[in-house]
């Protein structure tokens, strides 16, 4: 994702879709695993590039067969059209550069829509044209399976340090873009 400040004009996001940078920026910070896992102590089985599910709404399971990365690119793909479509109804008549855009979709990425939907969520603040709160309401997505990942005694084996380092980034890029 760029973190350089924005020159242009917001676009409704309608207009938007995920850029090619924003892509591989959410892909890489996923990762790949052939086989299922489970990524942190308490999360649900993950396959490929962070999958919870398949294109039909299937439960990944830790009985599930290994993918490809070819299938894994696929899945990711058709996952983040569908959550894309999803996001973009969820934030009527507001206005994002492309950088904010890959940001919150590279959010929902790791939270899933339903979380996007909850009132401490960046939505709520963008839903007011608070792009400054919005970026500040990444920092309180720091916990999993009820841990604090702020707090060093959770970044053990199986820990969440980097669901808090990720939200620290995000921030960081997110501030950067505010004129």
């Amino acid at each position: 994702m760029t973190t350089t400040r924005q020159t242009v004009a917001r676009v409704a996001v309608a207009f938007l879709t995920m850029s090619a940078t924003g892509y591989a920026t959410w892909q890489a910070s996923e990762g790949f695993t052939a086989g299922p896992v489970i990524p942190t102590a308490g999360d649900v089985p993950t396959i490929g590039h962070g999958s919870t599910r398949y294109e039909d709404g299937t439960p990944v399971t830790m009985a599930d067969p290994p993918i490809t990365r070819q299938r894994a690119d696929q899945l990711a793909r058709n996952l983040n059209d569908q959550a894309e479509q999803r996001f973009k109804a969820s934030l009527p008549g507001v206005l994002l550069y492309q950088g904010e855009f890959d940001l919150y979709m590279d959010w929902v990425g790791q939270f899933g829509i339903g979380n996007w939907h909850k009132p401490q969520s960046p939505r709520t603040s963008l839903l007011r044209g608070d792009h400054v709160g919005a970026c500040q309401a990444l920092l309180h997505w720091r916990y999993q399976a009820k841990r604090d990942c702020r707090e060093p005694v959770n970044w053990g084996r199986k820990g969440c340090k980097g669901v808090w380092t990720r939200q620290q980034k995000r921030n960081r890029d997110c501030m950067e873009l505010q004129p």
